[in-house]
């Protein structure tokens, strides 16, 4: 028997996200608004520390939280420590994100739709919810998914991978997403209640996490040019974009994630009634 515990879906989506969260870390600390230097006082009083020879070309990066000397056989070019290539790092970290948020949202219909099932049996999916319905509306079971269904010995974990299966080839990771999640695990109004749970206004979440996704995929499948000028030039990117990006989708699916659990508590405890 294994003793190893699966991860979580809320564990699952923090590790996806350290990388983001990384990628702007690092981002800041080698940011130097273009001030790198490879001469001056202070290069010339490192040189004899790294025991550097005077012809060996040092770079030094410097600024409120990091002072770097760059050694040559680092084979790292000045040009690659300016904003705009030091901007590809913020752009990962965007797509870093997005890649937590898709992850999240179908590891956490396969945890936690089963026992969703058990409590309401056919009554799960909420019937007056359009988004949800318009979601799986090519959703099909066919004769072989039924004659199993009706021999499966646990139904609800069944059904519950066909949905997630189905959700992998009909794209979750949007703001629609997030609510065919939160709803079919039993929150009336996902966005709502996020909303709610982080004193911001709905619209402005959902707005901000629309545009995130929409930069995820101008830059995974447009080098970062827009889609409405993909031929234009790269968009620019900045810290504090970035930074209200990964923060979004954190707070959003961790709070998403805390109103699920408490949903779930309600659930596992009429299912063992």
């Amino acid at each position: 028997m294994s003793n190893i515990i699966p991860l979580s879906p809320r564990q699952t989506f923090e590790d996806n996200m350290r990388p983001a969260h990384l990628l702007v870390r690092v981002y800041r600390l080698l940011d130097s608004n273009d001030g790198i230097t490879s001469d001056g006082d202070m290069v010339t009083k490192l040189r004899p520390v790294v025991q550097a020879a005077a012809d060996e070309e040092l770079l030094l990066i410097y600024n409120e939280l990091f002072l770097g000397l760059v050694r040559e056989r680092a084979d790292i070019k000045r040009s690659h420590l300016l904003k705009r290539s030091l901007g590809h790092l913020l752009r990962q970290a965007v797509v870093a994100s997005c890649t937590a948020l898709e992850t999240y949202l179908p590891a956490a219909l396969q945890t936690h739709l089963p026992t969703v099932i058990k409590a309401r049996g056919r009554a799960f999916i909420p019937q007056q919810d359009k988004m949800v319905k318009n979601y799986f509306e090519t959703m099909t079971f066919n004769l072989q998914d039924v004659l199993r269904l009706m021999e499966h010995h646990n139904a609800p974990e069944f059904v519950a991978e066909k949905i997630v299966g189905f959700s992998g080839f009909n794209y979750m990771g949007t703001d629609r997403g997030v609510h065919v999640c939160g709803a079919l695990l039993g929150i009336e109004n996902p966005w709502k209640d996020i909303a709610t749970r982080l004193g911001r206004e709905e619209e402005d979440l959902k707005k901000t996490l629309r545009e995130t996704v929409r930069r995820r995929n101008d830059i995974v499948h447009r080098a970062d040019r827009s889609q409405s000028d993909p031929g234009g030039d790269i968009q620019d990117v900045s810290l504090e974009t970035t930074e209200q990006s990964v923060d979004s989708i954190k707070h959003v699916i961790t709070s998403l994630d805390a109103l699920i659990d408490n949903k779930m508590r309600e659930f596992q405890a009429s299912v063992t009634e």
